[in-house]
């Protein structure tokens, strides 16, 4: 069971799930944590990768799967929390993990990545960041040169020596080792201290993308006419509660707000509308996955994500680490996770459906009534593992894709091609398509597709080695790997397609038609009708 409430003093939304055992029952406590806005916080900085793909994952894939996969990346090994107390007694908290950020490749590019900074309105702190890389190195220079000189003492004590030779050594052997930790206690802080700044530095922008906020971004594509109706427009809240198919009253009393049931044809239309997308994108290669909801905080973060935080959309676990995921593009992003992918297995393109969860932090108003802005939904992610040089075009076939599922369902919508403000910390650039609702008046996102290039892939350790390196190198398997590149699109959203449904192919007599291409999959239902009093 889970119950939502709020605390009025401390403004923080706990989820409470009841979880029953032969024994009795215990409580665990889920509190919101945070992400940045567009469900996709600041973070980190990489350098661009568009060299070959190679593949050799750490699982055994003795032939190719039934359905062709895509991949996406940016990786980073992860670490175990440690805690460590100072002089003064306090705590620090390491990284769980670390990203492999080019940091040479920062300071080389240092005004191109100030700039883009800038453009995307970032609060990540650059020159921070290249004082704390270049105090690391020097740092890093001086425990060499203990180290080479304690190596040295060592090698001088394996000789035949006098005793107060032998002595002198001793004691300077002692002094150099006591250094030496010393200097390698301020190396690991040096480390842990720019690994947190420099995750908060966002991806780098394609050259194309508007630069400025969301009213800076351009159309791409504009599809059909909107609907024309020759009688008084209804929203989907209005059609849904005279055709028996919502019930919002019920979930407020039992969950909250922004919760609903789903009733009657309502949920026969949310099965179609899965199992017809899901249909349509396995024929386009992606395998289906089916993935967990819940899932380590780390892994949140690895994807670009903020977990903690004021305004989050984040629902985290309290006394654990895990969380609620907002998307399947956080498990499916890390189900290669510190593996060396085969070149021969890319692209690997995943179909994953999931329950999301999210905390739309901050949404009120009319514009989120009914389905619009929920805490839970269903929705059917595409995500590809891909080729440096191949995430450009596989981002135009994603939104190919999305394009042509909208438009066979006979909507109208325009896509556009985001401006920087708008971009989430791992998107290189991010198309949204924005659906026509006329019983809202308004046109409505109802998918994204994002290529983030190899800033997840840093962060979650995804690498392929290129078959031309490793067919080269003497030691079979052993040649250079790179970072893959990771790219993910909304291919159903279930909320945003009932109400483009309903609200689109509404009758007069307030009865909805059901598109035809979506029948088979309902049972040949072909009308919902509103039920009789």
């Amino acid at each position: 069971m889970v119950v939502l409430s709020e605390s009025l003093s401390a403004r923080i939304l706990t989820l409470k799930v009841c979880l029953t055992h032969p024994v009795g029952t215990t409580m665990q406590t889920v509190k919101l944590a945070a992400i940045p806005a567009a469900f996709s916080s600041s973070c980190f900085m990489f350098r661009p990768v568009t060299k070959t793909l190679g593949l050799i994952s750490r699982r055994n894939h003795s032939q190719k799967p039934p359905f062709r996969l895509l991949a996406r990346a940016f990786s980073a090994p992860a670490l175990q929390t440690i805690d460590t107390t100072d002089n003064k007694g306090g705590v620090a908290v390491k990284p769980q993990w670390k990203a492999a950020i080019d940091f040479k490749w920062i300071r080389d590019n240092k005004e191109a990545v100030s700039a883009n900074i800038r453009n995307r309105n970032s609060n990540a702190n650059l020159e921070l960041v290249l004082e704390l890389y270049e105090k690391m190195l020097n740092v890093q220079k001086e425990v060499d040169r203990l180290r080479e000189e304690r190596n040295a003492v060592a090698n001088k004590m394996k000789g035949k020596l006098e005793p107060s030779e032998r002595q002198k050594l001793i004691e300077e052997g002692k002094n150099l080792k006591e250094g030496l930790v010393t200097l390698e206690e301020d190396l690991v802080k040096l480390t842990d201290e720019l690994q947190q700044e420099a995750q908060c530095i966002p991806n780098m922008t394609h050259p194309d993308v508007p630069v400025g906020g969301e009213d800076c971004s351009i159309i791409r594509k504009t599809v059909g006419n909107p609907s024309v109706f020759n009688f008084p427009v209804k929203d989907h809240f209005q059609l849904g509660k005279a055709l028996d198919i919502f019930d919002f009253d019920a979930a407020a009393e039992v969950s909250g707000s922004k919760f609903y049931y789903l009733k009657n044809e309502a949920v026969m239309l949310e099965m179609g509308l899965i199992n017809w997308t899901l249909s349509e994108v396995i024929k386009r290669g992606f395998t289906p996955l089916t993935t967990p909801e819940i899932v380590r905080s780390s892994v949140v973060e690895k994807c670009g994500f903020q977990p903690r935080g004021a305004n989050t959309q984040v629902y985290s676990i309290e006394g654990t680490d895990q969380c609620l995921i907002g998307t399947a593009e956080i498990p499916v992003g890390g189900i290669h996770m510190d593996s060396i992918l085969s070149e021969s297995l890319l692209p690997l393109k995943y179909a994953a459906f999931s329950h999301c969860f999210r905390t739309e932090a901050g949404a009120a108003g009319t514009a989120t009534r009914g389905l619009y802005r929920v805490h839970q939904f269903s929705k059917l992610e595409m995500f590809i593992f891909c080729q440096p040089e191949e995430s450009d075009s596989y981002h135009e076939e994603l939104i190919r894709i999305e394009e042509d599922l909208y438009s066979s369902l006979g909507l109208h919508f325009k896509t556009v091609d985001m401006a920087t403000e708008d971009l989430g910390a791992p998107a290189y650039r991010k198309f949204d398509v924005e659906a026509w609702m006329p019983g809202l008046g308004r046109y409505g996102e109802i998918s994204s597709a994002s290529n983030c290039t190899d800033y997840q892939s840093r962060r979650l350790g995804i690498r392929y080695r290129p078959s031309q390196l490793s067919s080269t190198n003497t030691k079979k398997g052993k040649g250079p790997t790179r970072f893959v590149h990771t790219l993910n699109a909304t291919a159903c959203a279930i909320p945003r397609m009932i109400i483009c449904l309903l609200e689109n192919y509404q009758q007069e007599d307030g009865s909805v038609i059901i598109p035809e291409l979506l029948r088979p999959f309902m049972g040949g239902l072909e009308r919902i009708s509103p039920k009789c009093s």
